[in-house]
């Protein structure tokens, strides 16, 4: 399994598509989660954005979506699910509000996968997703092939505690989102150098597990959301990887 360097294309919300594009491919990473709520709306020309970044080198190996198992509709997904296809996605990232339960996150899976796609639960605080024990508990219960997890570090946990949740989900593991926060949380966003003692294990981990197809580490948040930042984000990344693949 290889891990390639990404960016959450949320990273830029206020960018236009074309802006997006550009930075990640000057910034020499490989591929864009594109998200939902901004860029890749569901029902829009997805095809034209994957035109674009392939004309630019970039993949699209994921589809950040706004689904919120147990409140999206029948409708909803099958749109999320279009779009993805059309963006050359074969990933769907859903989240699981606390009040999700086991078979809302199932249907989204069993939907998607009759397109092809697998779906990966957002590993994120203040939802049924946010620790590993009780994501291992809902992938557990749903049960579906096809269903995975990201992996993020809670900013209020230690290094080691950080670790061992990572270390947990490992063999249900897709992809990152990958950042530096500092202990004031959400808007504390340090270099991703800065997070070097985290990062470096998470990226040079056993890669055996369910997941069977490349792992992205998709770059999430940059110090002052300044694009100019990404050049040096991504090379901190890139890096990193490159070590990891010659451990």
């Amino acid at each position: 399994m290889t891990t390639r360097p990404g960016l959450c294309s949320i990273t830029f919300r206020d960018l236009a598509v074309d802006d997006v594009v550009a930075l990640a491919a000057d910034a020499g990473l490989a591929g864009i989660e594109w998200g939902a709520d901004r860029h890749v709306p569901p029902g829009s020309d997805a095809g034209s954005v994957a035109g674009r970044c392939a004309d630019a080198g970039l993949a699209c190996p994921s589809y950040g979506t706004y689904l919120f198992a147990g409140r999206a509709t029948v409708d909803d997904v099958d749109a999320a699910c279009t779009t993805a296809v059309e963006l050359g996605a074969t990933n769907l990232r859903i989240w699981a509000p606390d009040e999700a339960g086991a078979a809302d996150v199932a249907d989204i899976a069993d939907r998607a996968g009759g397109r092809g796609l697998t779906v990966s639960l957002e590993f994120h605080p203040g939802t049924r997703t946010g620790t590993a024990a009780s994501t291992l508990a809902l992938l557990a219960e749903a049960d579906r092939p096809n269903l995975f997890t990201y992996w993020q570090p809670d900013p209020d946990l230690s290094r080691a505690d950080a670790l061992a949740e990572h270390a947990a989900i490992a063999g249900h593991l897709s992809h990152l989102h990958v950042f530096t926060w500092g202990p004031a949380g959400f808007f504390d966003r340090r270099p991703l150098a800065d997070g070097v003692d985290l990062w470096q294990p998470v990226l040079a981990a056993d890669g055996t597990g369910r997941w069977d197809h490349d792992r992205w580490a998709f770059l999430e948040y940059v110090p002052g959301d300044d694009p100019a930042c990404l050049v040096g984000e991504a090379s901190t990344l890139r890096a990193w990887i490159g070590e990891a693949d010659r451990a």
